[in-house]
């Protein structure tokens, strides 16, 4: 008898949420399209659709709400996760709804919609980074052989999309790696060049859950891992990651954005971390709105159209 009340009283529970989760689907599709003639700001409710609140465009996105005078006129940025955002990227562009995010390159969605960067002529977001990997203090000496394998790691945003958009397509990280592995032989034969094989030393490697550091955290240990090592790899927050490499609970991340959007972690922790190289140039983060938005091209035209 306990265990049929419990299903009834999960079943009174769900049936309502189910009923809001429908209702709220149904309504996306009879939102509006996008108008160029009217103001953009009360078609959007005046709201940028952003990630994690830790994210450090989240942080440069709220600056940029200040330097740009956006705050004043009521807009305001909403807290999500990467899967939310990009959800409601697509339901927009199905619809042809206007929508302003927190974008970045390398991703999948500048391949797979028609995206475009807001000019941003103050700078908040500054102009294309790099993506660096990061050791603990004493890795180098501990590890030279992983360590010389960091210093040879190297690749370009168009190589990293093609394991991003597997993984997208709902490939494993890791089977999505293997693919990239298996295309690119002398490219793997390149960076493993004077790496000495591992004999099940263990390797942490401390990493931020978007899709670009998914792709390359997950080549690197499917490499290492056929070398010899043993790699365990750890998704976290940006914050996080710095810190466990600053307090050497991780010995390695490929995940930091530099000299921009991770600044305010890289000053937070100098001098308790060892920049190795950029594994990646022409990275990119700011705000993005669909093509069709034509009339919207820079951070200034959020507050004057």
């Amino acid at each position: 008898m306990q265990k049929i009340s419990k299903h009834l009283r999960l079943s009174s529970l769900l049936v309502p949420i189910l009923g809001l989760v429908l209702l709220l689907s149904g309504c996306a599709s009879q939102l509006k399209a996008y108008d160029a003639q009217q103001k953009l700001g009360p078609q959007l409710n005046y709201t940028i659709t952003g990630i994690d609140a830790g994210a450090g465009i989240m942080g440069n996105t709220q600056t940029a709400l200040q330097v740009y005078g956006l705050k004043t006129a009521n807009w305001q940025l909403q807290t999500s996760s990467t899967a939310a955002m990009t959800s409601a990227l697509n339901k927009a562009i199905q619809y042809k709804q206007p929508i302003v995010i927190t974008g970045w390159q390398p991703h999948w969605m500048f391949t797979k919609y028609k995206l475009k960067f807001l000019k941003d002529p103050k700078n908040v977001y500054g102009k294309t980074e790099n993506i660096d990997t990061i050791t603990r203090i004493g890795f180098k000496q501990s590890n030279p052989a992983v360590y010389k394998f960091l210093q040879n790691f190297n690749w370009t945003p168009t190589e990293m999309s093609g394991i991003m958009l597997k993984v997208n397509n709902g490939i494993d990280p890791a089977k999505a790696a293997q693919a990239y592995i298996d295309k690119h032989p002398q490219q793997v034969k390149q960076w493993l060049k004077g790496v000495a094989k591992g004999h099940g030393q263990k390797v942490t490697i401390a990493y931020v859950a978007w899709d670009s550091e998914i792709a390359s955290t997950n080549l690197v240990k499917r490499i290492l891992d056929k070398r010899g090592y043993q790699v365990t790899i750890q998704a976290m927050e940006a914050q996080p990651m710095w810190a466990a490499v600053a307090t050497k609970a991780a010995d390695i991340s490929l995940s930091a954005w530099l000299p921009n959007t991770h600044a305010i972690y890289a000053k937070q922790y100098k001098g308790k971390y060892v920049d190795v190289r950029a594994n990646l140039h022409g990275a990119r983060t700011g705000l993005a709105v669909p093509t069709y938005m034509k009339n919207i091209n820079s951070i200034e035209d959020l507050k004057n159209k």
